[in-house]
């Protein structure tokens, strides 16, 4: 197998650990896999601690992480997998960092040739498939430490909701690890400008297109990754999947429906337009007769956003983003 694994965008926890391990440092994996409560961080948290001491990621924070990360030394000692669980009182709870009385169960596999831990070429399983964008699952039986890998075939409900935890017979952990969200902002104009900050922070991997250079420019547009092709050579040279989504905010047909046409032959899984219920009309009329479908263009949010109102630019990219967020998170 090929051991260059490049590290990929800020949640690179697996990835670290799995170069320490290769590095010959030791390294050991911590998930939270279950909390009751309030709890600082949600199931499927990650922590990796190396041999040497070094931290990347977190389970809680305060007193709880420095007992995990105690609990992953002793656990690289041994070699056997473990599950702990950190409870506090409400009048306890803010001096070791769990919130309101909280709870968690975190397990600890130490990685590399163990009789049940996380061995080197499942993690590195995972690991490519998260640098390759393909949704995979780590299963755990934490009574007998059998693990493997899955895909979403398996658990749909999980991988969508990107929900993480215990299958129905309580002692099968499953850590879900979808590829990273990602934005495709068509239209550099001035509802973009919020957009794109408030999907960073929503933990989404935003792009800015628009062949209009003057509009879409660095002083306009302070590091934001911005491609300046037409929309459908754009959208193509991105890739559009199941983690993806579309907003188009121009008005203008030449424009808006390249990328339209684009993302409704693809899978992601939301597409807002800007434009008011006229403008939508004459947009489905032009999809009609470049041959969509009825069933095709419904999947189109328009106008885009959640109806809260909105007026000024940043409120109606907190209505797109709350619609992204529903989208995502809720059955349809």
């Amino acid at each position: 197998m090929d051991k260059t694994i490049e590290t990929k965008g800020f949640d690179d926890i697996l990835e670290t650990a799995l170069e320490w391990h290769r590095a010959g440092k030791g390294a050991v994996l911590a998930t939270v896999v279950q909390t009751w409560g309030s709890a600082p961080r949600p199931v499927g948290a990650n922590l990796a601690v190396s041999g040497e001491g070094e931290l990347a990621g977190s389970v809680s924070g305060g007193c709880v992480e420095g007992a995990v990360v105690a609990e992953a030394f002793e656990v690289l000692d041994t070699g056997e997998s473990r599950l702990l669980t950190y409870g506090v009182s409400d009048d306890e709870a803010f001096a070791v960092g769990l919130a309101c009385g909280g709870t968690i169960r975190v397990k600890v596999q130490p990685i590399g040739d163990y009789e049940d831990g996380l061995p080197e070429d499942v993690l590195a399983e995972i690991v490519t498939a998260r640098a390759e964008r393909r949704p995979i699952a780590y299963v755990v039986d934490t009574e007998t430490w059998k693990r493997r890998t899955a895909g979403p075939e398996e658990f749909p409900d999980r991988f969508r909701a990107d929900r993480s935890g215990f299958d129905e017979d309580e002692k099968t952990f499953v850590a879900i690890h979808n590829p990273p969200l990602r934005m495709a902002v068509i239209g550099a104009v001035h509802i973009a400008q919020p957009l794109l900050q408030m999907a960073r922070l929503a933990g989404y991997d935003p792009v800015l297109i628009d062949p209009r250079e003057a509009f879409a420019s660095e002083s306009r547009f302070p590091e934001e990754t911005i491609n300046h092709d037409w929309p459908d050579e754009a959208l193509a040279d991105y890739g559009l999947d199941a983690r993806t989504a579309v907003v188009t905010l121009t008005h203008d047909p030449k424009i808006d429906d390249p990328a339209i046409m684009a993302a409704l032959k693809s899978d992601i899984f939301y597409l807002g337009c800007l434009g008011s219920t006229r403008t939508h009309a004459k947009r489905v009329a032009r999809l009609q007769e470049a041959g969509f479908t009825e069933d095709q263009i419904a999947r189109i949010h328009a106008p885009v956003g959640l109806d809260i109102g909105a007026k000024s630019p940043a409120e109606i990219a907190i209505s797109v983003m709350a619609e992204i967020t529903q989208t995502l998170r809720q059955k349809r």
